[in-house]
């Protein structure tokens, strides 16, 4: 895998928690284990992202006995390269070093690769990934009716 398409735990987490949360398209607020335990995240490494993620306007928290998070926006509005490049400040840029021969041929192979994987990212909602996953789950239902 190219350095372009690398992507923290971190983000991925959070991509995950997002998803989780667009996935139970509720407006009432899921508690942090809930979450963890829907996503297989760690709790407090959760909190800590939640915390991020509401910084950045994804997600919103309630207090409370019934509190816990929500989505801040709707989730055919947000997509996976809004949460990255806010965490990331988009996927990493691989540099070229000019003293190597073939630095600029293969730096413009990655700047092409660079763009199609933002181009994925910036065209994927959370509202779609939720329809596939729907989608694929409810297809491949078992029937055990003779």
């Amino acid at each position: 895998m190219h350095p372009t398409t690398t992507i923290s735990r971190k983000c991925r987490y959070a991509l995950r928690a997002i998803f989780e949360l667009a996935l139970r398209d509720t407006t009432e607020a899921v508690k942090v284990q809930d979450i963890a335990a829907a996503q297989a995240i760690p709790p407090r490494f959760l909190e800590v992202i939640l915390a991020e993620l509401k910084h950045g306007g994804f997600v919103e928290s309630r207090r409370g006995k019934d509190g816990g998070y929500v989505l801040a926006r709707e989730p055919r509005e947000l997509t996976v390269g809004q949460v990255i490049g806010f965490l990331h400040g988009g996927p990493k840029r691989a540099e070229a070093r000019p003293d190597l021969m073939g630095a600029y041929a293969f730096s413009g192979m990655w700047e092409a690769v660079n763009h199609a994987v933002s181009s994925v990212y910036d065209k994927t909602t959370f509202a779609g990934l939720v329809e596939q996953e729907v989608a694929r789950r409810t297809a491949y239902v078992p029937n055990y009716a003779i």
